[in-house]
């Protein structure tokens, strides 16, 4: 039977401080983050390990290793009138999670049907695990560096092993663009997804994109033309 999805590949990230913010809060300039990371946070971690348009990455779970604990910053922001202004912005900190994933080929790139293949992208993968990403990993902004090496996936002790369930409510899962959408009513469109989110025994199981309960249709757009992008060294299909 012909494969449809990759190996698990699990790995460890960690960082002094994680911004998992709700982009709805991010317009007032203050940021206040999720307790818990955000589907579209952990698929950005993936991007900067490795990524390239033939695949998909689909999120698994979650491990939380580290008790949740949060501290306030002021910031300094410029302004476009001049001068800066203060913020306050809500970070995690001292975070460190297990994280477990896998890819699929995306379906909506059939011209690069010919990169389909999983040792191939298997073994770079294991390589940029062990080698901390492949480009800077970022815990959900830019200021907060993150730290990438492999892990088992239920290895050591975490805080929340037997804390039982805890929900988080209802939050935001991601956002599906068009060259990554499944479901025809997707197609052509910016949506941006949500989810009600419970950790049990401090995993967090998450919910593929096409199977979020709720979602909304942001705008129309068109999908990225990366072979027009490939001259100027923005995409690496060859690597």
């Amino acid at each position: 039977m012909e494969r449809t999805e990759s190996k698990l590949f699990e790995f460890e990230v960690s960082g002094d401080y994680a911004m998992f913010a709700d982009p709805m809060t991010k317009a007032g300039g203050e940021r206040l983050s999720f307790q818990v990371p955000t589907y579209e946070a952990i698929k950005g971690i993936l991007h900067s390990i490795y990524w390239k348009p033939t695949l998909t990455w689909i999120v698994h779970s979650v491990r939380v290793m580290n008790r949740i604990q949060t501290e306030t910053l002021g910031i300094k922001n410029m302004v476009y009138s001049g001068g800066n202004a203060l913020s306050f912005n809500t970070y995690l900190r001292k975070v460190r999670y297990q994280v477990r994933a896998f890819y699929v080929w995306n379906m909506n790139r059939p011209e690069y049907e010919v990169d389909r293949i999983f040792g191939k992208h298997d073994a770079i993968i294991e390589r940029m695990i062990r080698a901390g990403g492949r480009r800077d990993v970022f815990l959900g902004s830019r200021e907060c560096q993150g730290y990438v090496e492999p892990a088992a996936f239920g290895e050591g002790k975490g805080y929340y092993d037997s804390s039982g369930k805890r929900l988080f409510g209802f939050m935001y899962h991601g956002v599906t663009y068009p060259d990554e959408a499944l479901l025809e009513e997707d197609k052509g469109m910016l949506s941006v997804r949500f989810w009600s989110c419970c950790m049990d025994n401090g995993v967090i199981s998450f919910p593929k994109p096409e199977d979020c309960p709720e979602k909304r249709h942001l705008k129309k757009m068109e999908m990225k033309n990366f072979h027009a992008m490939e001259g100027s060294g923005v995409c690496e299909l060859d690597s």
